[in-house]
């Protein structure tokens, strides 16, 4: 049984899990494989090529030192043996099919490979001068024919102009060829919440419910001044009104629908999800009801990310901020209804000052009736109208949350119910503009299902346990994952930990597993009998690459784990 592997894909790095394992608190159990995984086609398929070709070479005659045009030494007179006899001949003239084709091709986030195909009459000695726009600058010997291969890593995401120079000294010449290009990965820009959907009122698309089995548009270029760059989005999507069972996919527009789900909702239920989708190229997001009926979606957007530098991501593994119940982060009491707290996250527990948004995991408990959470950025004086989470009387439900900080590094938490409620905050990574992970979007693919008979035997995961999973272990420059988990199927109501695993595959295959803590954190929470998703940022650990979820409750559950990206910091 391999162990997992990341291989190289048309966007750089693509992710494949090879081995995923249940194991008890105590011990390691049999190694169950992940359902197989075509690694190559994680990657987005439309990853960009450059090409800039021979003829766009700029032919320019080199100059003495005393600045005039160099000149040919005379030839000897090879039938008499006389030398000085050959006319002299302007230099610049020798070698007159010199020219160079620049192909390129993105790497990684931040990385490019660039190959320098040399067009020239045999027997001239070359230089090669690659300037990376960026003020770097390589030297390689050329010759003809020869196609050189260079490889770059750009500190910060952008567009670059790359020039390359060919010197034939012998014959006083060189050309000139340029490449426009620019790098793969996006860094992200917080925006404060705004809704961009709500079919309920008609805000963003008519005002009617979204047909069972049928997707509703949300325009995000253009809109809340989210600017043309923007190749992905992060949205905050909410299912209400329903009347059967169902769930809901996001996706960019004019792309094949995934099989995957971002929410699952029931009849009555209003249930929300974070997502990080791309966007199409026409601008706009789909939203699939994937129920038997229609149901009303809303959609609020918290930020985009674009090919530029701006914020990247750091995971953290989670670190609690917040629990009102404790006093820790904020009073010892409920938060009252319609009430505001606020609460500090840079400059604490590992979150450096200077962040620009933070990644959460907000839970309420012990409410007293029905309601809804907004989370927001501190210099917002008043709440935005969108919503985080809902919750009714007596459920704990929690969301994942990714909101703007103020200037001060801190974000205000509002209770929409009319009655106290106990608010629990996880911080589990933030933005910011010295942050290096880059998002790297990936062909959403199911990693993990506990029901397929064929990889599990439908067996569930047991209580107070866990599965471990190696998406990317060896492999440098992975910091962390975008995924989405679901349990199903809960015998008891309990909570999902996911957190990096400090043993390797070969630790597992041979059973020399130190069985990690056990984390404290939830990233979902569910009741007997209920099926929940929960968007999660998982840290790689590095690159061990392994991460592990557990089942917190007592009783056993139903586990999916599907992976929508990563963030990759060469």
């Amino acid at each position: 049984m391999s162990a997992a592997v990341a291989v190289a894909a048309s966007l750089g790095t693509a992710l494949a899990p090879a081995a995923a394992q249940a194991a008890p608190a105590a011990t390691s159990a049999k190694v169950k494989p992940v359902p197989g995984v075509d690694a190559g086609k994680l990657a987005k398929p439309e990853a960009k090529t450059f090409h800039s070709p021979a003829e766009r070479s700029v032919r320019k005659t080199l100059r003495t030192a005393k600045g005039r045009t160099a000149e040919a030494a005379p030839q000897a007179d090879t039938a008499t043996g006389a030398a000085g006899a050959a006319t002299a001949t302007t230099a610049g003239t020798g070698n007159p099919d010199l020219a160079v084709v620049l192909n390129a091709k993105p790497t990684s986030a931040h990385g490019i490979e660039l190959q320098s195909s040399i067009v020239s009459a045999p027997g001239a000695t070359l230089k090669v001068t690659l300037d990376w726009g960026d003020g770097s600058v390589d030297v390689a010997d050329g010759a003809p024919g020869l196609e050189v291969t260079s490889q770059h890593r750009y500190a910060e995401l952008g567009e670059y102009n790359v020039k390359v120079t060919v010197t034939d000294a012998t014959n006083q010449v060189e050309v000139v060829n340029e490449l426009p290009l620019s790098t793969v990965g996006s860094d992200f820009t917080p925006h404060v919440p705004t809704r961009l959907l709500d079919t309920r009122n008609g805000t963003g698309a008519t005002a009617a419910k979204v047909a069972p089995y049928s997707s509703t548009r949300v325009k995000i270029v253009g809109n809340a001044k989210i600017p043309a760059g923007a190749g992905a989005v992060a949205l905050n999507v909410t299912a209400t009104n329903s009347t059967s069972g169902g769930h809901v996919t996001a996706f960019a527009s004019g792309g094949k629908r995934p099989t995957t789900s971002n929410l699952n909702f029931e009849p009555g239920q209003t249930v929300p999800n974070m997502v990080i989708v791309p966007v199409g190229k026409d601008g706009y997001v789909e939203l699939y009801n994937g129920g038997w009926e229609s149901i009303d979606l809303i959609a609020d957007v918290t930020g985009y990310f674009t090919r530029t530098a701006s914020s990247g991501y750091t995971p953290m593994t989670p670190v609690r901020f917040v629990d009102t119940r404790a006093g820790l982060g904020a009073a010892r009491a409920q938060v009252p209804g319609q009430g505001t707290i606020g609460t500090q996250i840079s400059g604490l527990r590992g979150v450096p000052n200077g962040i620009t948004a933070a990644a959460l995991n907000v839970t309420v408990t012990n409410p007293r009736e029905d309601g809804h959470l907004t989370v927001f950025p501190s210099n917002v004086q008043q709440a935005p109208t969108t919503s985080n989470l809902n919750f009714r009387a007596g459920q704990t439900v929690a969301n994942s949350v990714i909101v703007p900080v103020g200037p001060d590094g801190s974000i205000k938490i509002r209770n929409g119910a009319w009655a106290g409620i106990d608010v629990v905050v996880d911080v589990v990574g933030y933005y910011s503009p010295d942050s290096q992970g880059a998002y790297m979007p990936v062909a959403p693919s199911r990693m993990v299902d506990t029901r397929d008979p064929q990889e599990w035997g439908s067996e569930p995961l047991p209580g107070r346990n866990y599965i471990w999973l190696a998406v990317s272990h060896k492999e440098q420059g992975i910091a962390g994952y975008i995924m989405n988990t679901t349990v199903t199927s809960p015998a008891e109501a309990g909570f999902l930990s996911v957190a990096p695993d400090p043993n390797t595959p070969d630790d597992y295959l041979n059973d020399t597993v130190t069985v990690p803590v056990r984390p404290t954190a939830s990233s979902l929470n569910w009741a007997a009998g209920k099926t929940v998703a929960n968007l999660a940022q998982a840290s790689s650990g590095g690159t061990n690459g392994v991460i592990d979820f557990w089942n917190q409750s007592w009783g056993p559950i139903h586990l999916i784990v599907d992976i929508f990206g990563y963030y990759e910091t060469k």
